[in-house]
Parts: structure tokens; sequence; C-alpha cells
């Protein structure tokens, strides 16, 4: 047991390298010049390869291992997130300890994806006279996802480029990619759906109110003395009731299918969460309440509910995200939709088309559920046919081959 920790040790130590040697061996080369042959000769040889000598050995002090430095990103949104397609500019700061002379340095940034992919930035720098050194790079168009920065390697020579020195700096910093979204101005066939159902006035009338004051209107003759706001009437003089916020109907989901085998590529999934974040991003800015169903390696699911919170956490969700479902979408619905108050619009995400899709389409009609189709296309030649095909069940659809084109298709424009 003694004997290999004692290995152990020996085998840590750094062993040093043959430049090392040839260099030790030069000096007690000219060191016995001198004392066996003498003479001026040998005295400035001797000179000479000392002060060489002393200069190398310095380079074991020459401050690089204790490097300072700050990165910092010129482009990025406040809690360090920027859109799919951005490319970042970082900026990094150097300052580099002691005296010793120091030609250049090489310095080595990494940026890393939770997927493990990395990005390699490299840049030779000349620090000034007071040993600092400034680097400016861009990036590259950043894909959707979390990234984070490892350690940055600063590694300098000697004016021979016989020993290498290295440190490395920690800058821990991250940042989150969101899905690239695109603004939707309107969609026409949700509001009319919502005309449908939620302002008729015999259905306005028929949804149960809540306890939630949402503001104060005038008063209606008939109103009960119960909804009377006492200190607005007292303040103008006029009798004023409470308006209580209605319960919406009916719920609206977004489905996002997540099944591995359905998409054809990469790209293709990514065009589908960008759909499903621009969808989201719509209902936010219009106080709409989205529900969200997600199945893949999680489940991930929300109940309809405005406010900036729920909005967050949803693009959080869509930051991760991946085509990982184990199971198909009739699957996830046939789980999902028995838990789901009928009468509910469904808009699905989804590649899938042709006769699977219309059976689960047709389905969800079965089931007192309005769907939508927002059809990612992987077949651009089967396109029109798919549209006809919804149209004639009386299903809304829409055909997307790249995400400029949303607007134009929810604008009313559908097929």
């Amino acid at each position: 047991m003694m004997k290999s920790s004692y290995a152990h040790k020996l085998a840590e130590r750094p062993r040093y390298s043959r430049k090392f040697w040839a260099v030790l061996l030069t000096f007690l080369c000219s060191l016995g010049f001198l004392l066996f042959q003498g003479g001026k000769l040998a005295f400035m040889l001797f000179i000479i390869i000392s002060i060489l000598s002393v200069y190398l050995l310095l380079g074991q002090w020459s401050g690089i291992r204790r490097t300072q430095g700050n990165r910092t990103l010129s482009n990025v949104d406040y809690g360090s997130t920027v859109e799919a397609g951005t490319s970042l500019t970082v900026s990094l700061q150097l300052q580099i300890p002691g005296f010793w002379p120091m030609p250049y340095i090489f310095v080595k940034d990494r940026l890393f994806h939770k997927t493990g992919r990395e990005l390699t930035f490299e840049a030779t720098l000349v620090p000034d006279w007071r040993r600092r050194a400034h680097w400016e790079y861009k990036t590259p168009s950043m894909r959707r996802g979390h990234y984070y920065f490892g350690r940055t390697e600063c590694v300098t020579e000697d004016i021979f480029g016989l020993f290498e020195h290295s440190g490395t700096i920690d800058l821990p910093q991250s940042i989150s990619v969101l899905p690239q979204m695109v603004p939707i101005r309107e969609w026409q066939q949700f509001h009319h759906m919502l005309k449908g159902t939620n302002h008729h006035s015999t259905t306005t009338r028929a949804s149960r109110e809540t306890t939630q004051i949402n503001g104060v209107r005038e008063y209606i003759y008939g109103d009960r003395i119960s909804r009377i706001h006492w200190n607005a009437t007292a303040k103008t003089g006029t009798w004023k009731s409470k308006e209580f916020e209605r319960e919406s109907l009916p719920k609206s989901y977004l489905v996002l299918d997540r099944f591995a085998k359905g998409y054809g590529g990469e790209e293709t999934f990514e065009l589908a969460v960008s759909v499903a974040a621009s969808l989201f991003q719509y209902g936010s800015t219009r106080d709409l309440s989205f529900g969200l169903v997600s199945r893949g390696s999680d489940d991930v699911y929300f109940e309809p509910r405005s406010g900036q919170s729920v909005y967050n956490t949803a693009m959080q969700h869509f930051i991760d995200v991946e085509a990982d479902g184990p199971v198909g979408l009739k699957q996830v619905l046939l789980e999902k939709v028995p838990q789901l108050v009928p009468g509910s619009f469904m808009a699905i995400v989804s590649p899938l088309s042709g006769e699977p899709m219309l059976q689960i389409l047709t389905w969800l009609k079965q089931q007192q559920m309005n769907p939508c189709h927002l059809w990612i296309v992987s077949d651009p030649a089967a396109k029109d046919s798919w549209m006809l095909q919804l149209k004639a069940k009386g299903i809304a659809g829409y055909a997307i081959q790249t995400l400029p084109e949303l607007p134009t298709r929810l604008g009313g424009r559908s097929g």
C-alpha cells in the first residue's frame, strides 16, 4: 500500500521537458567552458547564456496564471436573454500582473450549449505597456437553448518560443436563447370563434362571474345592493356598481407535437417551436389566456391563465423543449382531452397530416372540442390537398412552411 502511494506521488510530479534539459545542459557547458578554458570568449559566452537562462527561468513567474479579466455582452437584453438568430458581441478585458516581458498572448474562449455542443473562439493579443489586453469578437447566429461560458484560457511564450506558460480565468456567465418569433397582428379565425361562442348576450349572461373585481361601471337598474360600490358612489355623486371578471369560455389550448419520429429534421421542429412561441407571444400582447399541452421526455401542462408569469414560464419551456416524445400525438390527446372542458379551442402545432391527423381532428370534434391544425409543412406538394380536406370537414387549418408567413396565414388567408 505504501509503495502504491509513493508511486502515485511520483506520477503526479511535473516532468521537465526536453527543452528544459537542453537549456540546463547549455548552461552547464558554458560554465564548464569558462572553468576549464577561461578567457574573454568563455566569460562573455557564460554571461550571455546566464542572462538567457535567467530570462527563461523567470517565465515561470510571468503572471499569466494570475490573469484577471471581465467579459461583457453588448447586445443582450435584461436577464441575458436573446432571440434565436441573434449574433452576440463579446468583449473581453484582460489584466496580467507582473513585469516579465510578454510579447503576445493566445486567448481561447469557449461557449457551451446544454446539449454539449461547443463554440470556440481564439485570438492572439499584444498587451500594452500596462499589461492590459482587449478582445472583441462576434458569435455566429445563436440557436435556441441555454448557453454558458467555460474557462478562458490564456497562453504566452518567451521570445524564442521555447517555453509555454498558461493560465485560466473563470468568468461564469450564462445566456438563454429564446426561439425565433414573429409578431402576429391578428388571428381572425380565432376571434371569429370567440365571438361565435362568447360574445352572444345569452352566453355572456350565462357565464359565471368570479369573485375578482375587474373595475367599476355605471349602476344599472335592477343591480343588487351588494353590487353597489359605495366608495366610488360617494366620490362621484352618482350610483356605481362593481364589475366582476367573468369566466372565459371556451378555454384555449396550444398543443405542441413532440413525437420524435414525426419530424424530418431539426429545422422542422425549430419551426414548430417558433410557431408555438409566436402564438403565446400574441396571446400575451392581447391579454388572451392560452394553455399548453407539450409531452415528450417531460409532461408539461399549463392551464389557460393570463399574466406575465405564465408567459415567462411558457417561454422557458420553449427554450429547452426537444422533439423527444416517446408516443405519438394521438396517444397524448387520448390521455389529456378527457380532462379538458368540452368546447375548448385546441390549436395543434404538428407536422402530421393525411388520414392519421384527420382521425385525430375528427375525434376531437366528437369530443366537442374546436380543433385547429397549424401544419408544419413537411411535404409542400401535398399542401393544397391537405387544406382542402380540412375545409371539407369544417376544420380550421393553416399550412406553415416558413415562420415569416405565419402572420399572413393567420390574418385570414389560409392554405
